[in-house]
């Protein structure tokens, strides 16, 4: 099976060995390629709508992996059962969506080893939420697919200090390794910053709040982060 640069970014930071659940599969690409590079024993692969577990049980049929990958429809993580899986992928979701996933299964994630995440932005909450129950960032990876830059984390357990907040929205680990594609990802969180600031700049009111003092805050920290 092959996988997209994002995906691909997904399933190498899965741990070697082991159980791993699969929470929103979508076609089950991840979970098929995940077994077939013995990257994962068995995958439970689960999404909330039928049409996509249909798709993914479609595909762990054709590629005859009816034993080692099981779709179960349902919502996030409480599908599981605690202990059941050493590792969770969350991939293509806000990153709202996945604190959310995360908090409405706290027996599911207590058993966990390890988290590997793809948030398609609030990637400032997830990792906020992470270092508060428990978790830290190990590992992050940038990729670029269709012309798009994406995050990749594996989370681990264990309480560490919590960075500050534009290390969070950067990334701690991208922050401290500097990859090729940082500059790249500053500067895209530069120009939804901007954004956000151009439209709050056609209202007088706005342009007076606390809100937007702030995001001028973080436009000029962000420019600095630009400079090492």
């Amino acid at each position: 099976m092959k996988l997209d640069a994002r995906l691909e970014a997904v399933r190498a930071f899965v741990p070697a060995g082991g159980v791993v659940a699969d929470i929103g599969t979508d076609h089950g690409y991840l979970a098929v390629a995940l077994v077939q590079s013995g990257q994962a024993e068995r995958v439970i692969a689960s999404d909330l709508n039928l049409g996509p577990c249909e798709a993914a049980r479609r595909t762990v049929r054709e590629e005859r992996l009816n034993g080692a990958v099981e779709v179960r429809q349902g919502d996030g993580l409480t599908v599981l059962v605690p202990g059941e899986v050493q590792t969770a992928c969350i991939a293509g979701m806000g990153g709202a969506l996945m604190v959310s996933i995360l908090a409405a299964a706290p027996l599911v994630v207590k058993k966990l080893d390890a988290l590997v995440l793809q948030p398609m932005n609030g990637a400032y909450e997830l990792r906020h939420y992470l270092y508060q129950h428990g978790w830290h960032v190990a590992d992050e990876t940038l990729v670029v697919a269709d012309d798009r830059i994406y995050t990749v984390l594996r989370a681990e357990k264990g309480r560490c200090k919590m960075p500050d907040a534009l290390t969070l929205e950067i990334g701690p680990v991208l922050w401290e390794r500097k990859p090729e594609l940082l500059r790249h990802h500053i500067e895209s969180l530069l120009f939804q910053a901007r954004r956000a600031a151009a439209g709050m700049e056609k209202s007088e009111r706005a342009k007076q709040s606390a809100k937007y003092k702030d995001i001028q805050k973080r436009i000029k920290a962000l420019e600095e982060r630009l400079i090492w």
